[in-house]
Formats: C-alpha cells, structure tokens, sequence
C-alpha cells in the first residue's frame, strides 16, 4: 500500500503511485458513482440522442430554474476536489452564485459570483493562462485551486434571476485519499464598493480569525473618472496589526506585477497573462455607450502566500491624479466600481461573511 495521498501534484511526483481513487462529477453522472458515467436515458441531449440511445451523450448538462439553487456535487470524503471545468454563457456570470461547503459547516467558506470565481467579472469574455485559474475559448472556466476535505464537500450554484438558465456543463474531478493533519480549508469571498465613498479604501477581506495563508486576489476594476486611476496601494494587516500594516504595496499596477501605468507601447495599455499574475482585460470606451474603462487583474500568491496565525484584513486604495494646476502634482481619491474576489487557505471555522446580495448589486451596471 502507497504511503503517498496523491495530494499536492506536481511534475516532481507524477510517477509517484497512490492508493488514491480518482473520481468526476458531471449531469453524466451526478453522484460520481464507479461505473455509472454515461447510463442516463433523460437530459438535454435526449432529443439529439434519440436515434442512437443511452450512452451518446443524453444528459451533457443541465437547466436552471428561476430562483433555483441546484447541487452541482456532493462527496463524502475524506479527500481533496483537484480540478473543475465549467461553462454558460456570459449574461449568467453575475447571475449565478458558486457556493462550496467543507465538512458539513452551516455556512459556505466560497461564496461569489460564478464569473468572479474566474477571473471573469464583466461577463465579457476573457481568456486566462495562469496555474489555478485557466479560461480558454469559447469561456471555458477550469479551476485547479486544490481543495482538501475530510467528512464532506458540496458544491452550489444559485441562480439569482427570475429568469431559467439553459445550457450549464460542468464537470468536477477529485480525489478520495487520506488528507493530512495540517491540511486548511480552501475560502473565497467577493466585496463591492459601487462607488467607492469618496477618501475611503476598499476592503476585500476582514474578520478572518484563525491561521491561514493568502494565496489569491482578483479585481473587476471598473473607473469612473478620466486619466490613470492605480496609484492606490493594496496593505494586509496580520495577527493584531491595527492602524498600520505589516505589508503594504507600492501601487496597484506594482502588486499585479506590472509597472508605469501598465502603458505599453505608449498611450495603449499592454494586457498580459502569466502563471501568476496578469491584466489579461482592458475595455475601453468605444465613443458610444461603452463609456467607461474596466480592468480584470488577477495576482496569485503560489510562491509567496502570505500567512498569517491569527487574523487577517486586506484594503486597497484608489487613486488617481488631480490636474497639475500648481506646480505640483497631488493624489486623487478615486469613487470607483471595484469588485474583489479574494482566496486563502485557512483552519476552520471561518468568520462571517457579509452578504452578498441580489442580482442587482451583483449587475454589471
């Protein structure tokens, strides 16, 4: 019997045998069930189907109904989820909530917007090339955050709107293995400040208690006034900081590891996606009714994670520049649309979380 859990993949330990037990969830086989991919004889594909019968592709997906939250997976472990794919069409990304419960805890330790989760906040496709977070053409979302539990995992998708969603595929691949001691939980949370109150800063992330690490952040950065607007600098108050933090950031653009107004080649802004950190999306105005720029930007912290023992806040501010009237140049408190998405491994139970709201503060406006 392999001592190795199968856990914590790598081109290193590929060649490494596993008592582990690979198994996916699909509308192909809704409990992951050995052996029962592929039996269904109803779904949406039945009508395609109809002259070659079970098992050419009957149930690929499911539908949605108005206000309805459907149970995309549920596992009893112990294990780890290791990969999920998903795709719908771009008007549901801020329709549809993803919600992810460990161990049967009364609340979600994952609860954001279905396109936020991705890297995709303004329901405008965007391609991703980065480690956990991939998004290929036609909207293809693939997650390999790796996700340990020990009693239970189960995975939800809310639908918001008053209206049925047709066309939702998704397949969720884990692993049932033994998961070790120091193993944390996997959390996500989205915030919006829609605007931003004038000279304040946005928070992504408070009333995180107990010991973790910070492994990712995603912003839908939508700006509200002309000229540059990231000189703001991002900070993470750890274990009792309270006025002042213990990291602090040079700039907006500087934390998602570009520079100089991520202007390149000059009076253009020079998207960019990499393993860990990218603005892979830039719209600009169009002179007509896309009036407004916004940006998606993504920063991973897979090499550097940053850990905590205690607690956990995280801001960022907004900043632009005033006109230069004076001869000196000054800051200008930005009251932007900025939508966050943050990510971190932490020992359970986590805090609370604020709510999340309806489809109208979730709206892309």
């Amino acid at each position: 019997m392999s001592g190795f859990s199968g856990l914590g993949n790598h081109l290193g330990n590929l060649w490494r045998l596993s008592d582990a037990e690979t198994r996916s969830i699909s509308p192909e086989n809704f409990r992951g069930k050995k052996g029962r991919g592929g039996v269904a004889t109803e779904g949406t594909g039945a009508i395609p189907a109809r002259e070659l019968g079970q098992g050419w592709k009957v149930s690929p997906s499911i539908e949605i109904a108005p206000r309805e939250t459907v149970i995309m997976a549920d596992i009893e472990g112990p294990g780890a989820i290791q990969h999920i794919w998903l795709t719908v069409h771009p008007t549901w990304w801020r329709r549809l909530v993803i919600r992810i419960y460990w161990d049967d805890e009364a609340t979600p330790s994952v609860e954001t917007p279905l396109g936020d989760f991705f890297a995709n906040g303004w329901c405008e496709r965007c391609n991703i090339s980065s480690i956990p977070i991939a998004v290929n053409p036609a909207g293809g979302f693939n997650s390999y955050w790796e996700m340990p539990f020990r009693k239970r995992a189960r995975i939800t998708i809310e639908n918001l709107t008053p209206d049925r969603c047709p066309g939702f595929y998704y397949q969720v691949t884990y692993a049932l293995t033994n998961v070790p001691d120091e193993a944390a939980y996997f959390h996500a949370q989205w915030r919006r400040s829609n605007p931003l109150p004038y000279q304040t800063v946005h928070t992504l992330l408070e009333g995180v208690t107990g010991q973790g690490q910070y492994v990712g952040t995603y912003l839908a950065w939508g700006v509200n006034s002309r000229g540059w607007w990231g000189e703001g600098e991002i900070k993470f108050y750890l274990d009792g900081d309270t006025d002042f933090p213990t990291i602090a950031g040079t700039g907006t653009e500087d934390y998602f590891g570009g520079a100089w107004n991520f202007e390149h080649p000059a009076g253009q802004y020079g998207v960019f996606s990499t393993p860990y950190l990218g603005l892979p999306q830039a719209i600009t105005p169009d002179g007509l009714y896309k009036s407004q720029q916004r940006f998606g930007m993504y920063r991973w912290h897979i090499q550097d994670p940053i850990r905590f023992r205690d607690d956990l806040r995280v801001t960022i501010q907004a900043l632009g520049w005033r006109s230069d009237l004076e001869g000196q140049k000054r800051y200008l408190p930005l009251q932007d649309d900025i939508a966050s998405t943050s990510f971190w491994y932490q020992s359970e139970p986590h805090g609370v979380f604020p709510e999340l709201g309806d489809a109208n503060r979730l709206e892309v406006i």
